[in-house]
């Protein structure tokens, strides 16, 4: 999804944005040049920390922005059975383990084009994730997602999960 421009200069998600993100959504702020504002370039609610059933989507998504990855890193600790290889349109994407924490996925295309997306926890309430986000995504952020996740109450858990 992409950012629209607003009166005052700055960037934001469009409204109906909000209503539209559940488990399972990306929000992706993707600036393929250098000149990319931010710390992270998009968001992630994975629906369970089932890497091998939440992973192709996100991959197959931002394959279809980005074109060929070569790879995705994450935290080992924060994911069931991660695998080391994962198979996206006939092609292979390498799972690199890093302790990059629970709270970010890296991905790189070619040899060293890298984009982090936050990761809201599966267990997030709604409001909780979809202002996470949205923080994520604003053009020149520069909160860490870990700290995000503190300012928006992202990593806390909704009722009956």
């Amino acid at each position: 999804m992409t950012d629209s421009d607003t009166s005052s200069g700055s960037r934001h998600l469009p409204s109906g944005v909000h209503p539209a993100v559940k488990p399972g959504s990306a929000l992706l702020r993707l600036e393929t040049t250098a000149s990319r504002e931010g710390v992270l370039d998009g968001a992630w609610w994975p629906r369970s920390r089932d890497i091998g059933a939440e992973l192709p989507a996100l991959l197959s998504a931002l394959t279809q922005y980005l074109g060929p990855l070569s790879r995705v890193g994450l935290d080992a600790t924060a994911w069931q059975e991660l695998p080391t290889r994962i198979v996206i349109d006939d092609r292979v994407v390498h799972v690199d383990s890093f302790p990059v924490g629970d709270d970010t996925v890296l991905i790189t295309r070619g040899d060293r084009d890298h984009f982090s997306l936050l990761v809201v926890p599966p267990e997030a309430t709604p409001e909780a994730a979809h202002a996470a986000m949205s923080q994520a995504v604003l053009v020149g952020n520069i909160s860490s997602a870990e700290q995000i996740l503190i300012d928006t109450g992202g990593g806390q858990t909704a009722p009956g999960r």
